[in-house]
């Protein structure tokens, strides 16, 4: 008796599943010349799901007590069999999370892949990547190390510019005056309880928005034609297109595998790329070290606030910035996708990536 078969057949005559599976895998037709960067969302989850059974099996020995956290991590560096391993995947993996992310986002920035009928989709995925930065945020803190403590301190005394609410901002984040044992708490509870629930909700959005409004077609080639939307929904269908399985899945797994080895190379090799020597010195609220910056994610913005006279005008700036590329497929509403048919935007593209890496130099050497 062939158990798993009769299992699959039950769960088909009540539920469809092979012809679910058909419909999103064989049955599901992209379109002929989709490249290497739409694989980053695959990558993503991968990258994602790891983080999670690492988060998990670190939790298991990490405590959230100022006066043992670090003692904890230490435990779990040197004591814990493979601890070190699930450490080091952890820090490196969220790193290269916000890696993967950035280059998703610059890869449908550059192709117009958020204009109509994707704007939706846009705003989740961009407001994905803020959770994100949020997620590394928080979790940078749970050592308790010199630099975690002193890189949250900063971070969160920028809020403090806000007018009116600057100074309740800050007391709420800290959980009090300064950084301490209730900030571990809150970072704690949001770090595994509060933004994971979240991050769930939103890349399931996500998904369904990519899924519901279809992949989008790249806007190369010589048969490639600008297309325009009616004022109802209309999926992007490919009749001429070649199946998601396994046309497509193989340049998934293949792209998922090569992360994960630069994930393990450095891992095991370069760990020291995301933790610096101040990472490995526990918190002194007592001592201020000389040179705290934050990571390297957060160092284009660090720059920014020292750039103006005053933090109110740098976190303006930032948030201007933040809200233009949110509502960018609201602004730039044109049909034309073609990247070289848009000299304008083109320009703009190049300038701001040239303006991040060069802030975040600065910020590095500064």
């Amino acid at each position: 008796m062939n158990l798993p078969k009769l299992a699959v057949d039950w769960l088909d005559n009540r539920l469809g599943i092979k012809d679910l599976i058909h419909q999103n895998m064989g049955g599901y037709l992209l379109p002929r010349n989709v490249n290497i960067w739409y694989t980053m969302g695959a990558v993503l989850m991968a990258l994602f799901g790891l983080q999670f059974l690492t988060g998990i099996l670190l939790l298991v020995y990490y405590v959230p007590d100022t006066e043992k956290a670090f003692a904890s991590v230490t435990a779990i560096m040197n004591e814990v069999p493979y601890g070190w391993l699930f450490r080091y995947l952890h820090v490196v993996g969220s790193n290269l999370i916000i890696i993967f992310m950035l280059l998703h986002m610059m890869s449908v920035l550059f192709m117009g892949s958020y204009k109509r009928p994707r704007e939706l989709t846009w705003v989740s995925g961009f407001t994905l990547l803020n959770l994100g930065m949020v997620f590394c945020l928080t979790g940078y803190l749970l050592p308790w190390s010199q630099l975690s403590f002193w890189a949250t301190t900063v971070a969160t005394d920028a809020a403090g510019a806000i007018p009116f609410v600057g100074d309740f901002l800050v007391s709420f984040l800290r959980g009090g005056p300064s950084v301490g044992a209730a900030t571990l708490g809150r970072f704690f509870a949001l770090h595994v309880m509060i933004l994971p629930l979240g991050l769930m909700g939103l890349v399931g959005f996500h998904l369904f928005c990519v899924r519901r409004a279809g992949i989008s077609q790249p806007p190369f080639g010589k048969d490639y034609k600008p297309r325009t939307f009616g004022p109802g929904f209309e999926h992007e269908h490919h009749p001429d297109g070649v199946p998601f399985h396994p046309n497509y899945t193989i340049k998934d797994l293949s792209m998922t595998f090569f992360a994960l080895a630069a994930l393990v190379a450095i891992s095991f090799y370069a760990p020291w790329i995301f933790i610096p020597p101040e990472a490995l010195v526990p918190a002194d609220p007592f001592v201020t070290p000389e040179h705290i910056k934050p990571e390297w994610y957060f160092l284009w913005a660090y720059q920014t606030l020292k750039i103006f006279p005053s933090k109110l005008l740098g976190l303006a700036a930032q948030g201007a910035a933040m809200t233009f590329i949110a509502l960018l497929p609201f602004i730039d509403r044109g049909p034309e996708r073609r990247p070289f048919k848009r000299p304008l935007f083109l320009t703009c593209y190049l300038l701001g990536i040239l303006l991040f890496v060069g802030l975040s130099i600065w910020g590095h050497f500064s």
